[in-house]
C-alpha cells in the first residue's frame, strides 16, 4: 500500500517541483483556501499555540498572525517540493547568505561546527543553499519517515547537492565517525522531546521541554555553535543569517548552550511569528511538579 501511494503521488510531486515560481504561488493560493477556509487544517492547535505564546495580543492580532502563517505554510510546502529539482543558480539568487565569512574563518582553522536552527522560515532551502558553498560539508540530523519510499525521496532531496544526513538515533555515532572531516552539523532543535531527560525552560511564555543534545555534542566534540535563521524577505526570497552563538563550548555547561539557542530563536519568532511552524504540537507535555 505504501508503495502504491508513493508511485501514484510521484508524478504529481515532480510536476509541482518543475513549475516556475509564479505558477507555484498560484497553486499555493488555492491550497491556502483549502487548508485554511475549507478544511481548517490544525486550526485549533495553531490558535492555542498563538494564544498561549502571545497573551498580550488581541484576538484580532492573533487572527492576523494565524492567517499570515497559513499563507506562508502553503508556500513552504510547495517550496519544499520545489527543492527536489531546484538549480544551484536559482538557489543563489533566491537565498542570500549573510555571515558566510564565519564559516570561511572556521574553515581556515580546520574547525568543524554545530549549526543550531529552528523550523523558522524555509529551512529546507536554507540547507540546500549552504550546500553550494565551498566550506564545510553540511550534515542534518533528521527523523526518518515511516513510509520508506517517501523517506527515500526526502533523503535524495536533501542530499542531491552534497549534504549528508544523520538519523537522530545514530547522530552521535555519525558525528564521531566523521570527526576527521570538516563538517557543519545542523540541529533543528525546536521540536518536542520526551519529558524524560529534557531541560525545562520558559519559551514563548510557556514551560517548555527542550532537547539537550546540541549542548552535549557541542561540548563533547568541542565544536563551536553557530545560529542560523532563514528569514523571508519577500515571496520566494530569503536571507539566511548566521552568527556565532557559542565560540568556546568548554566555557559553558550544556544547559547554557541549549538556553542560548532557544532564546535566540525566540527573538526571531517574536519579530516574525508568521514564519514559525505553529501546526506542531509543541506544548503537548506538562512540566513535572518535581522539576
Amino acid at each position: 500500500m505504501n508503495a502504491a501511494i508513493y508511485y501514484l503521488s510521484l508524478p504529481f510531486i515532480y510536476a509541482i517541483s518543475i513549475l516556475p515560481f509564479w505558477w507555484l504561488y498560484r497553486l499555493s493560493d488555492f491550497l491556502f483556501v483549502l487548508l485554511y477556509h475549507v478544511f481548517g487544517y490544525r486550526k485549533k492547535v495553531v490558535s492555542e499555540n498563538l494564544e498561549n505564546s502571545f497573551p498580550e495580543k488581541s484576538e484580532k492580532e492573533l487572527l492576523e498572525i494565524q492567517r499570515k502563517f497559513y499563507r506562508y505554510f502553503c508556500d513552504l510546502v510547495l517550496e519544499t517540493l520545489k527543492s527536489i529539482t531546484i538549480s544551484e543558480s536559482t538557489l543563489a539568487k533566491r537565498v542570500k547568505f549573510t555571515g558566510r565569512e564565519i564559516f570561511e574563518e572556521y574553515c581556515k582553522q580546520d574547525q568543524s561546527v554545530i549549526i543550531a536552527m529552528g523550523h523558522f522560515g524555509n529551512w529546507e532551502l536554507g540547507g540546500a543553499r549552504f550546500a553550494i558553498e565551498p566550506f564545510h560539508q553540511l550534515f542534518v540530523i533528521y527523523h526518518p519517515l515511516q513510509n520508506k519510499y517517501f523517506d527515500g525521496l526526502v533523503y535524495r532531496m536533501r542530499t542531491r547537492l552534497g549534504n549528508g544526513l544523520y538519523a537522530m538515533k545514530d547522530s552521535l555515532r555519525g558525528i564521531i565517525g566523521d570527526r576527521n572531516k570538516l563538517t557543519a552539523t545542523a540541529f533543528i532543535a525546536d521540536q518536542t522531546p520526551s519529558p524524560k531527560g529534557a531541560h525545562w525552560m520558559q519559551f514563548l511564555n510557556q514551560d517548555t521541554p527542550v532537547f539537550t543534545g546540541t549542548g552535549k555534542i557541542s561540548k563533547k566534540m568541542k565544536y563551536p555553535v553557530v545560529y542560523a535563521g532563514v528569514h523571508r524577505v519577500s515571496r520566494g526570497r530569503y536571507e539566511m543569517k548566521v552568527e556565532k552563538l557559542i565560540t568556546n563550548p568548554a566555557e559553558h555547561d550544556e544547559i547554557k548552550i541549549v538556553e542560548a539557542f532557544t532564546k535566540r530563536l525566540e527573538e526571531d519568532i517574536v519579530k516574525q511569528p508568521e514564519f514559525w511552524l505553529w501546526t506542531h504540537r509543541r506544548w503537548k507535555h506538562k512540566r513535572p511538579q518535581n522539576i
